[in-house]
């Protein structure tokens, strides 16, 4: 029988949350990979303002509570403060993979240096996101067009131009949520309903494939999971 690994999540915000729990549990439950994700703790700050200090006192809480289970992280790069080890090390014209291998390389780096004694070298993963859980909506334009109500060919035509979903850039007017808000009409995406049902809609398997990093978050469990079996 294939050995089972257990990750805990830590995510910033309640969409992230109940993202991983009902979208991302169930594809992964499947490998034997058996996720479940928890808010940052810190009474009156939400997500958007992640700083490393509130990262690093859960990290220690999970990692502690049991040695068998692995920890992780879904918080978005643009939402981390100044604190965000390795963040002055991100050149102004990276690329997404060259942001997502520097900040998360940084992030490891700390966390082992932190929690040598809780074997976080193997059991912490990081994953500081490019871009907010609305650009995984983008794997999918006719979701997007049919929970809007608008053209596939506006959706579409941000593809175009950037390539990929997690390619979309950072600009504050322009990031995917404020495109979503845009498209929105009520002038505000609801993420926690809407974005999830799209990306229910999408399935995770379009979004491994149009999504490179998110693909790659994956397969770190999946690989560590089949290292059981070996």
């Amino acid at each position: 029988m294939s050995s089972c690994i257990e990750v805990m999540a830590i995510v910033e915000g309640k969409t992230e949350e109940i993202f991983i729990n009902s979208i991302v549990q169930p594809y992964l439950a499947h490998r034997n990979i058996f996720v479940r994700a928890t808010q940052l703790t810190k009474p009156g700050q939400k997500g958007g303002d992640v700083r490393f200090v509130r990262v690093k006192r859960d990290l220690e809480t999970h990692l502690k509570q049991r040695a068998d289970t692995y920890v992780t992280l879904f918080v978005d790069y643009y939402g981390i403060k100044s604190d965000w080890p390795g963040l002055s090390l991100v050149r102004s014209n990276a690329t997404p993979a060259q942001i997502f291998d520097t900040i998360n390389k940084a992030t490891k780096a700390t966390a082992v240096k932190l929690f040598a004694a809780q074997r976080a070298d193997k059991r912490f993963i990081p994953n500081i996101t490019v871009h907010e859980f609305e650009a995984l909506l983008f794997s999918d334009p006719n979701a997007i067009s049919i929970h809007l109500g608008i053209s596939v060919s506006k959706v579409k035509a941000v593809l175009k131009k950037f390539g990929e979903p997690e390619a979309i850039n950072n600009n504050p007017e322009t990031a995917p949520s404020k495109r979503l808000d845009a498209w929105a009409k009520t002038g505000k995406f609801a993420k926690t309903t809407t974005g999830i049902a799209i990306a229910r809609d999408i399935g995770i398997r379009k979004i491994r494939k149009k999504c490179p990093l998110f693909n790659k978050w994956l397969q770190t469990f999946e690989e560590i999971q089949a290292g059981h079996n070996g």
